[in-house]
């Protein structure tokens, strides 16, 4: 058994199959969930886990070139917003019909258990080279 770092079967596997450019959806248990990817639900009930713990969980395995969230995340959600500025450097910000979109294409998409708005991001993979 592994003795640190994502210890969770379905997730450590889905993160080792990935590679540069693709795309992580790491989203609220409401956002609309798109048919095609691998999806690894972390939810146990509200809140648990929170998107932070899963977002930082997340960045510490790992390499990103870039993220992408809900223009609306400003206005809706000053807590979600300020941990992706804090996490992100450089986020490109979208309408949320727009990340909706966008995340038909992830890889991968990991369901948290957060229950505020717009605590969605969209991670692009990147080279550790």
């Amino acid at each position: 058994m592994k003795r640190a770092g994502i210890l969770n079967r379905h997730l450590a596997g889905a993160l080792a199959a990935l590679g540069h450019g693709d795309g992580v959806l790491v989203c609220d248990a409401g956002m609309p969930i798109p048919d095609g990817p691998r999806v690894v639900d972390l939810a146990f009930r509200a809140g648990v886990p929170s998107f932070a713990e899963v977002l930082d969980g997340l960045l510490a395995e790992l390499v990103t070139e870039g993220a992408t969230a809900a223009e609306e995340v400003r206005e809706a959600n000053a807590r979600a917003a300020a941990l992706l500025d804090a996490r992100c450097p450089g986020l490109e910000l979208v309408p949320h019909e727009r990340l909706k979109a966008l995340s038909a294409g992830a890889r991968l998409v990991v369901r948290t258990g957060e229950a505020s708005p717009y605590a969605n991001v969209l991670l692009r993979c990147g080279v550790f080279f």
